[in-house]
């Protein structure tokens, strides 16, 4: 080989090196960066959500479907839900492809929201990802990493 192609060479290893720590450095800034802080509302839209929320007929879960080892389990929602790997979480997942703190879901005027906390696999809502608050129906399906969940 010549001199050249062999120079060639070690400069395309060397920026494929410096891409993969780039990315190893974005994945550890994502799991230590804070969860956003969400605006506080007025104290009467507060209470009208309030009002809103008492006439929902039944609070809503979340049923795990996948994997199969975790199906039927289910988790309560109440105002405001963390999921994630973290013990801090409402939700806790036992799956490595889930961020420490991975998502959010909360309840706003009487409907059931679902946001990404800057998950390093994203957040999938009927298999399309997550990217801000977005509303979630009963028989919606949740992905998280590898775990699917439904809110029944």
């Amino acid at each position: 080989m010549s001199e050249q192609l062999l120079t060639i060479l070690k400069l395309c290893l060397l920026v494929l090196l410096y891409l993969f720590f780039l990315r190893v450095l974005r994945a550890v800034w994502a799991e230590l960066r804070a969860p956003k802080k969400v605006e506080q509302r007025p104290q009467k839209a507060k209470r009208e959500a309030r009002k809103v929320q008492r006439k929902a007929a039944t609070p809503a879960q979340l049923a795990v479907i996948e994997p199969p080892a975790q199906k039927g389990r289910t988790y309560s929602l109440s105002d405001e839900v963390t999921v994630g790997r973290a013990a801090g979480c409402q939700v806790t997942l036992d799956d490595t492809y889930a961020s420490q703190i991975h998502a959010r879901l909360f309840l706003r005027e009487g409907q059931t929201f679902v946001e990404d906390l800057g998950s390093t696999n994203g957040t999938y809502l009927n298999r399309k990802k997550v990217q801000g608050p977005m509303v979630m129906q009963r028989g919606d399906r949740l992905q998280i990493g590898n775990t699917v969940m439904e809110l029944v």
